[in-house]
């Protein structure tokens, strides 16, 4: 009809439209636009989906296409010359703010209304309550601002076919102590989406329940304090429930027996939820995803799981349990949950072995044991898992022999991270050198297994590789140049704590950030300057020599952390390190390095550690070094400075000072007791400090450690020295966050 198609073109004038999409809204026939749909027996206009279907399609990943191709400005009221339309989708455009439009409530044929993710600002239209037809009502991610709502409009409306509601991320904190009677008023209800809605209250008790033909219930995300309410166990057609991140408690209802239609439950990330898995849970054999992780769940799992392995053809897929406190063995009965494609069991305390049936469960894709107190072999019919993606089974004590039977048939294979608590390694890869994989890794992470004495050669077709960590691995072996030469753009390589030697070339790609650490080996020669992606760079505790290259500030600007201690590096400390801006962690200790400290400190306002210890650095402190205010460890001793140490009034967060060893002159700065309150450790010792000792070092309340020995002080002790209370109070490593020098 003409008068329709002139109302289009004006709801179209109102529009931005960045990336064209309206440009097809031209001739006589509107039925034949984009987004327009048209009764066929009337020829009127019924239907306008104008979605942005750049986010919805999945075709954006980080909602930039929300700006480049999302249509705004504002809706124009000739919109209410479509009588007959029931279809509008306006969904994950970008209106701005704007507010919605109080005459959007006057299309009263309206069936489908989808405004989710489109920025409206301001509060929900009180008549979209006069849309008594509507079935299918959508307002998620609704504003482009946080605005508290109520319900009023829902309260008003007879919504009496409603069957999807949508509300989430709307703030309804406002409509907290009445928002479930009002859901109560929509009969027809089978979907009702409400996470993330800042309601707070869960009612335990419902006089009587009119959305029984519930099929969907999410209430994720709230902040609901209390049990699960018994009046949920009625909705007995249920096929997905999701209370996931609120701060639900107390036990598992047996009651969860009689939602014998779930397809889905979930709730994890509650904390407190506790008790033992009930026995009925385990008869709900329509259960395809379980997640009960993040909570305190205790005892073992063997009932559940036989009783769910019992269920004919269980179609359960996903089993989450992480993150509780569960306890006793995997039962062999794990392995007839056949359509298993995804199991997830860390962060218990599990024990015993693998059940060999584990090997029936062909559709695994991912396996996730770590840290819990599992130990015996690894079962060989691991190898028979042949959709296995990713294996994480680190953490726990493992033994024995694995071979390529192990690994077979695991074609599918992209993430491996096996990792040995026992302080003997315990588990050994047997390998032989000419086994070709059939999987291309991604993710290797093997830490504390026996992979050596030689190089694995098998990594030989691994070209896909993105981390590679082979941590006390007892290889003692030089590195093969095909290794170097696999073109691979890594994130993390480690091959620390190995008997590793020869050169380390630097023809491996990195991307940003990355981590390589080459620490506790043998290498040699000089230092090789790595990419400037590398963000943590480990290469203390070998046996490189010559000087730290002079330009390694211009070449590795992002390094955050350096580490190159306990090697036998000469020469100075080169000035372009002042271009690591981001530099925390400077450690250069014990090494053969001489010179003065540089002037450079102002420029590196990150660092957090400065260990130049065990060097031949001479000369005075730089004042400068005073203005790094996150500096908690600064370890200068056994060096050949001199003159008085500097004011540090600025390093309030210190707690660690060890200038011990040197030839510093003059009195204690009192300043140290006066801003270094957090100081764990002060050692002054071997140097040729004179005068009494300040008394404002009872101000460090905190110090565990105090040297001042060797020295020319005198005077008397200061007696409140005897009543700091850090003296009597255990001495940990959490005190010094791990810096392990200390």
């Amino acid at each position: 009809m003409d008068i329709e198609r002139k109302a289009l073109l004006k709801l179209k004038q109102g529009l931005t439209d960045p990336s064209d999409r309206l440009s097809s809204w031209v001739g006589e026939d509107c039925c034949n636009w984009s987004g327009v749909g048209c009764n066929n027996l009337t020829g009127r206009v019924n239907r306008l989906d104008l979605h942005n279907h750049y986010i919805i399609d999945g075709l954006d990943g980080d909602g930039a296409a929300e700006n480049a191709f999302g249509i705004g400005g504002e809706i124009n009221p000739s919109l209410l010359v479509l009588k007959d339309l029931v279809y509008l989708d306006l969904s994950m455009n970008n209106f701005r703010g704007v507010q919605l439009p109080s005459f959007i409530g006057s299309l009263e044929k309206l069936t489908y209304l989808n405004l989710s993710g489109a920025s409206f600002g301001g509060t929900i239209p009180p008549n979209l309550g006069n849309l008594s037809r509507l079935l299918y009502l959508d307002l998620s991610n609704y504003l482009s601002e946080l605005v508290e709502n109520d319900l009023h409009w829902l309260r008003l409306a007879t919504f009496s076919s409603l069957k999807y509601l949508n509300l989430e991320g709307v703030d309804l904190s406002k409509a907290t102590s009445y928002w479930l009677p009002t859901i109560n008023m929509l009969p027809s209800l089978v979907e009702l989406h409400l996470p993330f809605c800042r309601l707070s209250i869960l009612p335990l008790t419902l006089p009587s329940i009119n959305f029984t033909s519930l099929l969907v219930l999410d209430l994720s995300g709230n902040d609901f304090n209390s049990t699960i309410p018994p009046w949920m166990f009625n909705l007995t057609k249920l096929v997905h429930l999701d209370l996931k991140s609120n701060n639900l408690h107390g036990e598992l209802a047996e009651a969860f027996g009689s939602l014998t239609s779930l397809q889905t439950l979930d709730l994890s990330e509650n904390s407190d939820i506790g008790g033992q898995l009930p026995r009925n849970l385990g008869t709900l054999c329509s259960l395809q995803t379980l997640r009960l992780s993040i909570n305190k769940i205790i005892g073992e799992i063997t009932n559940f799981i036989d009783k769910l392995s019992a269920c004919t053809n269980s179609s359960l897929e996903t089993l989450n349990l992480g993150y509780n406190r569960l306890t006793g063995k995997l039962p062999d009965s794990l392995g007839y949950l056949k359509s298993l494609r995804y199991l997830t069991l860390w962060d218990n305390s599990f024990h015993g072995s693998i059940p060999k049936s584990i090997g029936n469960l062909t559709f695994l894709e991912e396996f996730y044991l770590a840290r819990n107190q599992m130990s015996g072999i690894i079962p060989e019919s691991f190898g028979q898992l042949s959709s296995l993606i990713a294996l994480d089974i680190s953490a726990n004590t493992w033994e024995g022999i694995i071979t390529e039977a192990h690994l077979a048939k695991l074609r599918g294979l992209t993430d491996v991270s096996i990792d040995i608590t026992s302080p003997n390694i315990s588990l050994v890869f047997d390998i032989p050198s000419d086994w070709i994989p059939p999987f291309k890794l991604r993710y290797l992470n093997i830490r504390s297994c026996q992979l050596g004495p030689k190089f694995p050669t098998w990594l030989r077709n691994q070209t896909e590789l993105t981390m590679v960590v082979f941590h006390n691995a007892l290889i003692s072996d030089t590195i093969p140049d095909w290794f170097w030469q696999l073109d691979l753009q890594l994130s993390k390589l480690d091959i620390s704590s190995n008997q590793l030697s020869g050169r380390v070339p630097n023809s491996l790609r990195f991307s940003y950030p990355s981590t390589v650490d080459l620490s506790s080996n043998r290498f040699e020669g000089p230092l090789s300057l790595w990419s400037s992606n590398i963000t943590m760079l480990y290469l203390n505790d070998n046996m490189f020599s010559g000087p730290i290259p002079h330009n390694i500030g211009e070449v590795m600007p992002s390094l955050a952390d350096l580490d190159v201690s306990s090697n036998s590096l000469s020469g100075r400390i080169p000035m372009s390190l002042s271009n690591m801006s981001q530099l925390t962690t400077m450690v250069i200790s014990n090494n053969h390095l001489s010179g003065q400290l540089p002037h450079f400190w102002n420029k590196l306002p990150l660092l957090y550690i400065v260990d130049v210890s065990s060097n031949s650095l001479s000369g005075s402190i730089p004042r400068s070094l005073g203005s790094l205010t996150s500096l908690n460890f600064l370890i200068l001793s056994s060096n050949n400075f001199s003159g008085e140490v500097p004011s540090l009034r600025n390093c309030t967060d210190m707690k660690s000072l060890d200038v011990s060893d040197n030839k510093f002159s003059g009195l204690i700065p009192a300043s140290i007791g006066e801003n270094m309150l957090s100081l764990l450790i002060l050692s002054l010792r071997l140097n040729l400090f004179t005068g009494n000792i300040p008394s404002q070092l009872c101000g460090l309340s905190n110090l565990h450690i105090l040297d001042l020995s060797h020295n020319n002080l005198s005077g008397k002790i200061p007696q409140c020295i005897g009543n700091l209370s850090g003296f009597k109070s255990e001495f940990t490593d959490k005190d010094t966050s791990s810096y392990r020098e200390d």
